[in-house]
Formats: structure tokens, sequence, C-alpha cells
């Protein structure tokens, strides 16, 4: 036995296997811009593709979706001024909201080779949020006129999943198995409470405050977002059959925009400072600000992450510059995290040597709205 351990750290040693540890750094990659001041990249795809929004001169209008692999590609619009991309699939397909001509609507879009439009729920706006492998879209649109808005879906057409009792709901994420997670008004009041999906809405409460909403959903149906608490701070949680506090950054609000199968959430906090940090959450470190995780000396400050892919790249926005670019964070393993992680698939392996491993998708979430 201890020599099929030996052999079997060798195989490790030759045959190392990355696994993502969150005490490890992240390198960082400034996606730039379309030309103007600003970008943001919402969501993240298995292969480390980005959606997310540029500005294409200046830091205003026009701004256009885009979608990033090794380069920023403008996906433009349904011919007016503004698009800005969401969701992000495996397969690269996108989905975000584009303006039509004359800037006076948007509607929520596909985009494969070109832009799709989803139209509406019978009102005048619409918006995709989150994508799924099958190209199942959910988001949000109006059912009459510019008010309300009810949570949907979209897979060759719109359908309304309804609210929680109240006037209004939101669609903000979709898993793989067409689970969806968002945020709706209860019984006629003004107050929102996130809600998980599958063949009907279920309420996910608050953490004894007031509201909730929802921004990520996993594979498991781990859902992350932000509730108030009684004393009228905002955290960020994750739901799987209770809701969890994750706490803040030292501040007073934190959301939790996006969740991996392994849950790893991504989002954002305010310090004790009051600024706008990025973090990382697991359940073994907790909250850490993603700061703290990339060279000092990079030029970056990073203010949200917005998408988490199952290899643990997150992508957002901060400052570098004195502008606010779009960013992709991609784990770097400590050493010893990477070796026992090897060892430890080997000798998993190796003890059922004659009977064997597993891959991942992205999940998205998006800061509120």
């Amino acid at each position: 036995m201890r020599s099929l351990v030996s052999s079997l750290a060798a195989l490790a040693l030759a045959h190392c296997t990355p696994v993502v540890a969150l005490a490890a750094s992240y390198t960082v990659i400034d996606l730039g811009t379309l030309g103007g001041g600003a970008s943001v990249g919402n969501g993240v795809n298995a292969s480390g593709k980005v959606a997310g929004g540029s500005n294409l001169s200046g830091n205003g209008a026009p701004q256009h979706a885009f979608r990033y692999d090794t380069s920023m590609h403008d996906l433009g619009t349904f011919g007016g001024s503004f698009s800005q991309g969401f969701g992000i699939n495996a397969s690269g397909t996108e989905t975000g909201d584009a303006f039509l001509e004359g800037d006076n609507a948007s509607h929520a879009f596909r985009y494969d080779t070109s832009m799709h439009d989803l139209d509406t729920l019978g009102g005048t706006g619409s918006r995709g949020y989150s994508i799924n492998a099958s190209g199942t879209v959910a988001g949000e649109a109006d059912t009459s006129g510019v008010f309300p808005l009810h949570a949907f879906t979209y897979d060759t057409s719109m359908h309304d999943l309804g609210t929680l009792g109240g006037s209004q709901s939101g669609a903000h994420a979709i898993n793989d198995s067409g689970v969806v997670a968002g945020y709706s008004n209860i019984d006629g009041g003004t107050s929102m409470h996130a809600f998980r999906y599958d063949t009907s809405m279920h309420d996910l409460g608050t953490l004894n405050g007031v509201s909730s909403n929802a921004f990520g959903i996993n594979a498991a149906g781990t859902v992350t977002g932000w509730a108030a608490l009684d004393n009228g701070t905002i955290h960020a949680f994750t739901y799987d059959t209770s809701m969890h506090d994750l706490g803040t950054l030292g501040g007073t609000f934190a959301s939790g925009n996006a969740i991996n199968d392994s849950g790893q959430v991504a989002g954002a906090s305010n310090t004790s400072g009051g600024d706008s940090h990025a973090f990382v959450y697991d359940s073994v470190h907790g909250m850490v600000d993603l700061n703290t995780l990339i060279n000092p000396s990079s030029g970056w400050i990073l203010e949200h992450g917005f998408g988490i892919n199952n290899l643990g790249q997150i992508t957002g926005d901060g400052m570098i510059g004195e502008e606010i670019h779009a960013f992709l964070l991609t784990p770097v393993p400590e050493p010893s995290s990477l070796v026992l992680g090897s060892l430890a698939f080997a000798i998993g392996s190796g003890a059922v040597l004659w009977r064997r491993h597993r891959g991942a998708t992205s999940a998205h979430g998006i800061g509120p709205h």
C-alpha cells in the first residue's frame, strides 16, 4: 500500500491539475473599453468569455454591449444609442438589452452571431439578465405601457412568471435546469422579496428586515443576493433551504451577485470607510476583499464583482488609471493547494484504479437595479 501511495504521489506531481484556492492570489486582465472611458463586466462563462457594456466615447452615451474573448467585440444595438450585455452561456450566446431606434424603449436580446429581439410581455420594454446552456433567457419585461414589470423566461417565446402577490417582479438568474432567481413585490406592498422559481414562485424571505433581492443561482439551486436586517443594514446572503447571512466588508451594504457550483460568491460591499469593494466568499474563508488578493502595485481598485464561473474567474468593474474598466480575475492556486489537490485526486482515483472526473458552467448575477 505504501508503494502504491508513493507511486500515486509521483503521478500527482507529474500531472498536476490546478485546484482553485481562495487564499491564492488572482491575476487581473484589464478588458479595456470600446473607445470610451468606462466599461463593466457583468457575466463570465466557463471558458472566461465576458459579457458587459462599454462607452464608445467619453463616459456617457453611446454605450454598447460587448463580448470579450481575447479582445472586446461591439454587439451593436437595435438602432438606438445604448445596449448592455448581462449574461453569457457556455457557447458564448449573450443576453442583455438594447435601445430601439429613437431611444424610446429598450428590448431584451439574445445574441449569437447577430442580435435577436425578444420583444416584451405586452408593454414597452424588456431586459435579459441571464442565459443558460440551452439558450433560455431570464429577465424582466413591461406587461403594459412602461409598468408593471414582470419576471420572464424566454425559450422560443416569452413566459410571464408572475409575482409573489404584488405588482412587479424581475428574474436575474437562471441555471441549466431552468430554475430562476429574482425579486418580487409582495401582497400589494412596495417591499420586495427574493424568490426562487421552479414551477412556481417561492418567497425566500429576508434577514428579519423589510426587503431582499436575488441575483445569482448555481446548479444546485443555491441563491445569492442581498437582504435587509431589522436594523436597516443590508447584507449579502446565500439561500439553500434557509437564508444565511454573509455579512459585509465592514460597511452597511453588501450584495452577492453571482455564485458558482462550488458555492463561491462574487459581489460587492461597502467598507467601513464607505468605499465599494469587490469581494469573493466561500464557506471556509468567509467574505474576502478581492483587493487584498491581487498585486498591490497593479493600480487597480476592484469595486464590484458581478460574475463568477466554476474555475473561480471573476468579472466586474474597478478603477484603473482614473477610469472605470471591466476586469477579469483568474485565480492562481497556491503551490501547496496545487500539489495536495492533485495528490488527493490521484490517490482517490488510484484506490479504484480499475474504475474514474467533471466539468464547469457559468453563473451570473448583477448589481441591484
